[in-house]
């Protein structure tokens, strides 16, 4: 009986949050505990040819300077890509300050270690770093004659082309053929928390308190750099403030601050600044995309053609994957897919919120709505005629539900009383638009087993524990009502608990993966004790269920009995104490689906977007924006919406906010702080609807969980797109729609 899962509960982290009690990694407080500052590089592409610390080992305070004369040598060098799959996942495969040579800017060329964080910051302003330039290349521009076509991606888990049919001769013989060219600029994390981690070594063995999105991940990514067992590496994440997928991998910061620890024989915090997160985290590289598309003369697609252009380091190829979606999204029997790669001086990009298709399915979504123009087909009629029955391997969805996310969305929106011609309304100085897209996300399987253990005690409390960590998405809050829900106790009685690498194993949260897969193996750890305490007491004679048959044992409010036989019972904790136990626990795994499960996997949503338009002065309003989604079993609604709402929030203001670029004269990003990167403020949030579509799925995992922590910001930004060209009747093909892209050119008749 389900009490818990499928209601709106209230944050159980929320008091400790809103009352300050929360410690996040920088509030860590340890016995002689030191700071460390980074000094990074200000050229993008040489070598360092001297530094000079007098100034800065003369300052008040300073315990040492590492650079990469004196820094100790790393013991492997990182994995040849970033992984995720249970092994060492460095956020790139180069390690900084083993040698001279400066990749790209804001690499890491020293540490200073002071006894405070203010005394270690300015006396890294104080060390006097020489360099020896050479010619660098950081934009798409600068490198677009040296691009090559990739041959995988995300760290050899996707391949980077994907193909059917003979797009060449279907684009050819198309009665109706359209193409898009969009270029993005490069996008930031820019969470709350900047990065930190707090090191300690006690003897042999080290502690790690560190903002990540996956303890596991840092702790053998740790251990693998500096060859320890891993055994000897412990991590615990009590808070994290945000994460966006620039948290997920290991970046060298976190290792150096153990290195530095180390060094100095006290425990070290490592504290990025703002700045800092620019250049030590991963980005969403810069980039640049096409789409074709062939159709008949009523819409129907008969091709695809998707290509990506992208920014990568030096040393990774590293792309986002832009056509994981596009390939399967509509049914069309041709299509082609691929990246292409400019290496850079630049840190390889990482995970971006709705890595990949964010962007990608907002290429072919915009593409899509000047299809609906050219054949004269209303755009949500045209996605409905082409929406794929199978995926593109010919398997049928796992669950579905697109259909019916367009039509309730055009439904709360109001679609139906849209006029398609553009500019065709207008309030005093603004012209009103509308626009809408298709939101799609793949469900992955690429994690290993998930674990959990659970504790019942004798006072009818209980524990759930698993190695997984919350940053901000509410895991702690579900967790607790799927254990809730799989022991037959009230919530109220129930704590779970996570972040420490001592617990059972869990997988870093991405992808939208986390609450899907470690609620599988918190549902199958409290069924199994469940099980358990019924079979103990169908087996005593004591019980009043004893000689009861188990299956017809049901428990609701942490009390067994029978469903005939109103009264006929005891709880979990009469059980136990009449058996003299304190204590009693069962551990919980579960093994996702391989990669190849003959299903197609994606969760479904559409977007419906109002924009008003100063056609002047490029002003851009999103007035409205209505969500509908079909993301399998919802397990708390409240946090669901919360998580759909801000992504089609950031998507949003990827569309007309967000957004970095590189100087190329000096290979620095031109943004450096929330001071001058963009991002929405209260004022710039419409009124944002969110409804939910119910699918069964059997397939994802025990509770039927697909996940919401992508979907909601793929294809928001083409909705915003196609809304503003709905208003204008300018299609504007650079993200962000800055100002000056939007305005009318001065020939625009009124």
């Amino acid at each position: 009986m389900s009490t818990a899962v499928g209601r709106p509960v209230n944050r159980v982290d929320g008091r400790c949050k809103v009352t300050g009690a929360a410690r996040y990694t920088a509030e860590i407080v340890l016995p002689g505990l030191v700071h460390a500052a980074v000094v990074g590089a200000d050229i993008p592409s040489g070598r360092v040819t001297a530094i000079g610390e007098e100034r800065t080992r003369a300052a008040d305070g300073v315990l040492s300077v590492l650079t990469h004369e004196n820094l100790s040598r790393i013991a492997t060098q990182p994995p040849l890509l970033p992984s995720l799959l249970g092994t060492a996942a460095p956020g790139e495969t180069f390690f900084p300050m083993q040698d001279d040579v400066v990749h790209y800017a804001g690499q890491p060329v020293a540490i200073v270690i002071a006894d405070s964080h203010e005394r270690a910051q300015y006396a890294a302003s104080l060390l006097d770093v020489t360099y020896e330039r050479t010619d660098s290349t950081t934009t798409i521009d600068e490198g677009r004659a040296a691009a090559y076509e990739a041959e995988t991606l995300f760290g050899r888990l996707l391949p980077a082309r994907n193909e059917r049919g003979d797009v060449v001769t279907a684009l050819a013989r198309a009665p109706v053929r359209v193409d898009v060219a969009h270029h993005y600029a490069a996008n930031h994390h820019n969470a709350l928390e900047p990065s930190a981690t707090t090191a300690v070594w006690y003897g042999e063995h080290l502690t790690l308190y560190d903002s990540t999105m996956g303890i596991r991940a840092s702790q053998l990514t740790v251990a693998s750099l500096l060859g320890v067992p891993i055994s000897h590496v412990r991590v615990i994440t009590e808070f994290v403030g945000g994460g966006f997928g620039g948290k997920a991998l290991t970046w060298p910061h976190v290792t150096l601050a153990a290195m530095a620890a180390r060094h100095v024989r006290r425990p070290v915090r490592l504290s990025l600044t703002r700045p800092q997160t620019y250049t030590s985290n991963g980005h969403r590289e810069e980039q640049e995309q096409w789409v074709s598309l062939g159709a008949t003369k009523d819409g129907l697609l008969t091709a695809v053609r998707h290509e990506k252009l992208s920014v990568t380091s030096p040393f990774d190829d590293w792309a986002e994957p832009a056509t994981g979606v596009t390939t399967q999204l509509y049914a069309c029997e041709n299509y082609l897919g691929f990246h292409r790669l400019i290496r850079g001086n630049t840190m390889t990009p990482t995970f971006t919120r709705c890595p990949g298709e964010s962007l990608g399915v907002s290429t072919l979504e915009v593409a899509m709505d000047k299809l609906a123009y050219a054949t004269g087909v209303d755009p949500v009629e045209l996605r409905l005629r082409n929406h794929a029955s199978v995926d593109d391997r010919g398997n049928a969805w796992s669950s579905d539900g697109l259909e019916e996310c367009l039509r309730t969305g055009a439904r709360r929106f109001g679609w139906a009383q849209r006029d398609p011609e553009p500019r065709s309304r207008r309030e005093g100085d603004w012209l009103i638009g509308s626009g809408m897209s298709v939101a799609a996300y793949p469900v992955a399987f690429f994690m290993p087993v998930q674990q959990a253990r659970v504790r019942i005690y004798s006072d009818g409390s209980a524990v759930m524990q698993s190695g997984t960590q919350e940053f901000g998405t509410g895991s702690t809050t579900v967790m607790t009502q799927v254990a809730a829900d799989g022991l037959g106790m009230d919530i109220r009685d129930v704590t779970f608990e996570s972040g420490d690498t001592d617990l059972p194993n869990a997988s870093a949260s991405v992808g939208s993966m986390g609450a899907s897969m470690v609620s599988a193996a918190v549902h199958n750890a409290a069924v199994e004790l469940r099980r358990q305490l019924v079979a103990m007491a169908v087996a005593d004679t004591g019980s009043p269920l004893h000689g009861a048959d188990p299956s017809a044992v049901v428990v609701h409010g942490s009390r067994m009995s029978l469903d005939d036989t109103a009264g006929a019972g005891e709880s979990y904790a009469e059980l136990m104490r009449r058996n003299h136990l304190t204590m009693t626990e069962a551990l919980g795994s579960w093994t996702p689906p391989p990669m190849d499960t003959p299903h197609g996997l994606l969760t479904f949503g559409a977007h419906f977007v109002e924009v008003a338009v100063d056609p002047e002065l490029g002003l851009v309003r999103v007035r409205r924006m209505v969500g509908v989604f079909a993301p399998g079993r919802v397990l708390n609604p409240k946090l669901a919406r919360s998580q759909l709402m801000g992504g089609m929030l950031w998507g949003m203001s990827q569309a007309l906010l967000e957004g970095n670029q590189m100087d190329p004269r000096l290979g620095r990003w031109g943004a450096r702080n929330l001071g001058e990167y963009l991002v929405p403020v209260n004022a710039d949030v419409p009124d944002v609807t969110v409804e939910f579509v119910d699918v069964t799925d059997t397939v994802v995992n025990p509770l039927g969980v697909k996940g919401v922590g992508e979907v909601g910001q793929v294809a928001t930004a083409a909705a915003v797109m196609n809304a503003v060209f709905h208003a204008t009747g300018r299609r504007i093909e650079k993200l962000p729609m800055t100002p000056e892209l939007v305005m009318d050119p001065p020939d625009t008749p009124a």
